[in-house]
């Protein structure tokens, strides 16, 4: 397994980073996978080569570079602020085309899946709903989706929520189940709270994370390899 940064180019001419992680054999499929609000941080990184060992090619675009190049935050409070200041100022519209930069990375790999954490969760929501030739979507604690949750999606939808999440709710999480079929969007929800799958904060929570991981990883076998 090989983890490296690379560069990726966006439809619109922007020029950003990734982390790519790249299994030893023949992938199974590609993986975008989508930041939370602090950035490709080196627990977006492990999570990126967790992936890629278990034989999916995974490329991790850095969104923030949009606005701050190279920035990777902290977890405090006033980290978790700026994060949401910098998410504010990029366009939708941005977001996928560096998915999109993504993707193209991952063409020769096989079917893509979108994958992501708290804000990524939500790209990954609206990759599934907005874009072409996504596979899957899997989407942790996705914050921001309210706006976003009648949106219909294009590939099969996993969602993974926690049920003391103040942010990503549990009211969020029924409104998507009531205006979308058990067959198009899956969810499950955890005895945890927001971030339960990042090892490095309080709210990290190893059952609901090992249990989410299980769960998204046969999801991912049966929509892309």
């Amino acid at each position: 397994m090989i983890g490296r940064h690379i560069s990726l180019r966006a439809s619109d001419g922007h020029n950003l980073r990734a982390y790519e992680a790249k299994p030893d054999t023949q992938p199974r499929g590609g993986i975008v996978l989508v930041q939370e609000i602090f950035g490709v941080t080196a627990h977006i990184r492990g999570v990126c080569d967790g992936y890629a060992s278990r034989g999916y090619h995974v490329v991790a675009p850095a969104l923030f570079d949009r606005i701050s190049p190279g920035l990777e935050l902290g977890y405090s409070k006033d980290d978790a602020a700026t994060g949401r200041a910098l998410r504010a100022r990029i366009s939708w519209e941005q977001v996928f085309a560096d998915v999109g930069a993504a993707q193209m990375q991952l063409g020769a790999s096989g079917k893509t899946a979108v994958l992501g954490y708290c804000w990524g969760g939500t790209v990954a929501w609206r990759s599934a709903t907005q874009l072409d030739n996504v596979a899957g979507a899997v989407c942790y604690y996705a914050t921001q989706v309210e706006p976003h949750v009648t949106e219909q999606p294009r590939c099969p939808v996993l969602m993974h929520f926690g049920e003391r999440d103040p942010i990503a709710t549990l009211d969020h999480a029924q409104k998507i189940r009531a205006a979308h079929s058990v067959a198009s969007v899956q969810i499950h929800t955890y005895p945890a709270s927001h971030g339960f799958n990042c090892d490095e904060i309080e709210n990290f929570h190893p059952p609901s994370a090992e249990l989410a991981l299980q769960r998204s990883l046969a999801f991912l076998a049966s929509v892309i390899g």
